[in-house]
C-alpha cells in the first residue's frame, strides 16, 4: 500500500488565504491521505524469474518441487533386458556413482527438479577411454540453448556461463547430452513446466503474503484518509501544521513498533477508512485457494501439504498412494526410460531402466493384491504369470 498525504489550498505563512474565483472543488476532498495499491504486476515467465519467485521465494512452490523430486529420486530402479534382470551391470555402477561430487539420489533429484522448474532436463555424458560414459552430470536448464540444424532437429547444445560457452555437437545421431522434456503444445524444442502453469497462483500467494507483512508493518490497520475541516469552515492547514502532521504519522503511527497505538486527532481532523478490513478481504482464504492451485498444477494432493479445507481423499495413506501413482511414477518412468534409451545408443547395450514397483512402500497394498490375483489365476502358466508381473523368464533368472 502507498500512503500519500495531499494538502490543498494551503496559504503561505503570514498571508490570508483567498480561494480562486470560479474554482470548483469537492467538499470532502480538502485534505486527505490516499491509499493506492498500484498496478497489477506479474512475475516474468522465464525460467530464472520463475525459479527465484516460485521456488526460492514461495514455500508452497518449494515444497511441491522438493516432494516430487526427492520421492522420484528415492525410487529403487531395475536394470533388465528381454532375458534377465541384472544385479550387477556397468550402468548400475555408473548411475550409482555418476560423478565424484554426487550420488545417484543427488543426480536424479537435480534432474527431476530441473524438469519441474523449467520443463527440460539435460544430462551430460563425460567419456574417458571406453564406450560407456565415465561420468554423468546434470546441466542447468536455464544455461542450455538448443541449436537446430537444417532438418529442424537439434544439431548442437550450447551451454553458457557468463561470457564462456561450450558447444556439444550431435554427430551421427549420437549426442553427449540427453535432453528430456515435458510436453509443450507450442514449442518444438523446449518443454512446458508446471511452474509456468502455476505462475499466476504463485503470484497471488506471494502477493497475499506480502500484503500481510505490509499490514503488520503499517500498524496492522488498512489505509485510509485524514479529512480536515476547520472550525470556521477553513479547509487548509498552515505549512507548520501540515509538516507536523506528516511527521507524527510517520513517527507514531507507522511500522510494527507502533502497532496498536491510538491516534490522537486534533481539532478538525477526522479519520475515514478507505479500504476493507482484513476479515473482509479474506486473504487467508485467498492464500489457501492459491496454494491448492499450485498443488494442482504439480499433481500433489493438497492434503499432503497440510492445506486446510481439502477433503478430496479419505485419508493420508490414500492421498500418498495417489501422489505416487499419478505424479511420481509417470515422471520417473519418463526420465528413466529416456536415460536407458540414451545410454543404449552410446554403449550399444540394450538395457532398460525402470522404477522397481515391488519395492515402493506406498504401493505395497496394491502390489500384494496384484500378486494374489496373478497367483490365483490357475489358467495361466508360470511363464505367463512372470510376464504379467514384469519379471524375466524363469530359466534366465536362475
Amino acid at each position: 500500500m502507498v500512503f500519500k498525504l495531499f494538502r490543498q489550498n494551503a496559504a503561505p505563512e503570514g498571508t490570508a488565504h483567498a480561494a480562486p474565483t470560479g474554482a470548483k472543488a469537492s467538499a470532502t476532498g480538502r485534505l486527505m491521505a490516499v491509499a493506492s495499491s498500484g498496478r497489477v504486476a506479474w512475475t516474468p515467465r522465464d525460467t530464472g524469474s520463475l525459479t527465484r519467485n516460485g521456488f526460492s521465494g514461495n514455500p508452497v512452490g518449494f515444497r511441491v518441487v522438493k516432494m516430487i523430486a526427492e520421492a522420484a529420486a528415492a525410487l529403487p530402479l531395475t536394470f533388465q533386458d528381454t532375458e534377465r534382470r541384472y544385479e550387477t551391470h556397468p550402468w548400475i555402477t555408473l548411475i550409482g556413482r555418476p560423478n565424484i561430487g554426487q550420488t545417484r539420489a543427488e543426480l536424479l533429484e537435480a534432474l527431476y527438479a530441473q524438469m519441474l522448474l523449467s520443463g527440460d532436463g539435460y544430462v551430460e555424458a563425460v567419456f574417458a577411454d571406453g564406450a560407456l560414459p565415465a561420468e554423468l552430470h546434470v546441466l542447468r536448464s536455464d544455461r542450455v540453448r538448443i541449436m537446430p540444424g537444417a532438418d529442424g532437429w537439434p544439431a548442437a547444445y550450447e551451454y553458457s556461463v557468463g561470457a564462456s560457452k561450450h558447444l556439444f555437437q550431435v554427430e551421427a545421431g549420437r549426442t553427449p547430452v540427453c535432453h528430456i522434456k515435458a510436453f509443450h503444445p507450442q514449442d518444438d524444442h523446449y518443454g512446458f513446466s508446471p511452474m509456468q502453469a502455476a505462475a499466476t497462483a504463485l503470484d497471488v500467494h506471494s502477493s497475499a503474503t506480502r500484503w500481510s507483512k505490509a499490514l503488520l508493518d503499517n500498524a496492522a490497520r488498512p489505509s485510509g484518509a485524514l479529512v480536515y475541516r476547520g472550525v470556521e469552515g477553513d479547509g487548509s492547514l498552515s505549512p507548520e501544521q501540515y509538516t507536523r502532521l506528516v511527521d507524527e504519522m510517520e513517527s507514531y503511527h507507522q511500522g510494527a513498533r507502533n502497532a496498536g497505538r491510538p491516534m490522537l486527532l486534533e481539532g478538525g481532523l477526522d479519520w475515514k477508512p478507505m479500504a476493507f478490513s482484513p476479515s473482509d478481504m479474506e486473504f487467508q482464504k485467498t492464500k489457501d485457494s492459491a496454494a491448492r492451485e499450485i498443488a494442482l498444477a504439480f499433481g500433489v494432493p493438497p492434503m499432503l501439504l497440510g492445506i486446510p479445507g481439502d477433503a478430496t481423499y479419505a485419508n493420508y495413506q490414500e492421498a500418498n498412494r495417489a501422489f505416487y501413482r499419478l505424479t511420481v511414477l509417470p515422471l520417473a518412468h519418463k526420465v528413466t526410460a529416456a536415460l536407458g534409451h540414451w545410454l543404449s545408443e552410446l554403449a550399444g547395450d540394450q538395457v532398460a531402466i525402470a522404477p522397481d514397483l515391488d519395492k515402493i512402500p506406498a504401493l505395497s497394498a496394491e502390489r500384494d493384491a496384484q500378486w494374489a490375483r496373478v497367483a490365483g489365476a490357475e489358467f495361466l502358466s508360470p511363464a505367463e504369470k512372470r510376464a504379467l508381473l514384469g519379471l524375466p523368464p524363469q530359466e534366465a533368472a536362475e
